[in-house]
Order: structure tokens, then sequence, then C-alpha cells
């Protein structure tokens, strides 16, 4: 039987518990005020080809390949600092907090995110989230291909994974299949991408909003699997 104490819950940043995609549309507003559509779109198209690149978006990395496109214009240092001192805290989803003050009531609960070495720990430090989770915050470059670092830093018979991407989640539960509960907060693009939700096999849980999870027991996300 699964107990809270053999079960660690592992939870998303971007779209699971911050709404990235306003964070984006900000920074797009910023970006044309200050410097111009034409600054606009093409900062995004260097964003997007790193993101191919390297499969997580590299905002700083995407500041410093367009400065070296433009290396006279030195009002784009402005950029950085815009990044850097974002108030990530006003873009955390209602009730982000308390579900993982809610996990924790339970049991072990860390971030599982993946990113950047420099703005995606000032982002979820800023936001709030790290001091929730008392510092336990894992940061890959692609997480579903670090499950086996993730069991060692925190072993569990049973893990719960919430997150807003169904790619991860079918990855994860394709590796882990029993030992985890997927849960998928329908936020954000992916999680609301019809075509990559037909193909791919649903999450265990779905819910609206993170913060619905706040109304589950511990037995809602793994009665099924004890």
């Amino acid at each position: 039987m699964l107990t809270p104490d053999t079960t660690v819950f592992l939870v998303d940043v971007d779209n699971t518990l911050l709404d990235n995609d306003h964070i984006q549309a900000d920074l797009k507003r910023h970006l044309e005020r200050e410097f111009g559509a034409a600054c606009r779109d093409r900062y995004w198209a260097i964003l997007e080809d790193l993101f191919t690149e390297l499969g997580y978006r590299d905002y700083l990395g995407a500041l410093q390949r367009y400065r070296a496109e433009r290396p006279r214009e030195i009002h784009l240092l402005s950029m950085s600092s815009y990044l850097v001192d974002y108030p990530f805290a006003n873009r955390l989803y209602p009730q982000a907090l308390d579900v993982l003050e809610r996990f924790r009531g339970w049991g072990q609960t860390a971030i599982l995110s993946d990113g950047d070495v420099v703005f995606q720990p000032r982002k979820v430090e800023r936001s709030g989230i790290s001091e929730a989770v008392d510092g336990h915050v894992l940061i890959y470059i692609h997480k579903e291909q670090e499950l086996a670092d993730v069991e060692e830093r925190y072993p569990a018979r049973h893990y719960v994974l919430v997150d807003d991407k169904p790619r991860i989640l079918a990855a994860v539960k394709k590796i882990w299949g029993d030992r985890v509960t997927t849960v998928l907060p329908r936020q954000g693009q992916y999680a609301n991408d019809a075509r990559v939700l037909a193909s791919l096999p649903p999450a265990d849980v779905t819910v609206e909003r993170v913060g619905d999870l706040v109304a589950y027991e511990f037995s809602d996300l793994v009665t099924k699997f004890s």
C-alpha cells in the first residue's frame, strides 16, 4: 500500500506553477515598446532557433546571440535587467504555492524543471517557488532523460509528477510505469494543443487548473496504483 512517506511529489514550473505564456507576452510587448517590432521579431526567431537546438528556451542566450549580430546597439544591455528583475511572483497561477504546501504536508516535494543555468533558477527563486519547497529544486537540460538522477536524489516507491506538457508526462510514464502518477493541469499552449493530446496517452489525472489540486486527497492521486 502506498503511503505519503513512500511517495515523492515532483512539480514542473513553466505553465504549471507559473503562467509562462503571460511572461512571454510581457517580454514581447517590452521588446516592441523599447526596441521596435523588428527587434522583437528577430530576438524571438533566435529564441525559437535555440529552443529547437537546446530543447528549452534560453532567453539570455538568445539575447547574447542577438547582440552578437548587432554589437553597436548598446541599449540592448537593458534587456538583461528586464529579464533578471522580472516580477515572477506576479505570474504565479492562483493557489500554486498552496498546492506545494499541500503536497509537502503529505511527503517530500521537489521542483522538477528544465532550462538554462541562470534564468531558470532565477525564475524559481524570485517567484517564491524555491522557498516553498525548502530549496528542493532540480533543473535539468532534458529532465525526462535524468530520471535515474532524480531517483538517486529522491528515492521513493511512488512518484506523483505534475506537468503541463503531455510529451513529458508520456515519456516519464513510459520509463516509470505504475511507479508514477502523471497529472496534467490544462494550462498553457502545450496542455491545450489538441493535436498533441490526441497523439499521446492521457495523463492519469487531469485538472483544469493547478489550484484544483488543493481539493485533492492523497488517495485521489495514488489509489489506482496501491
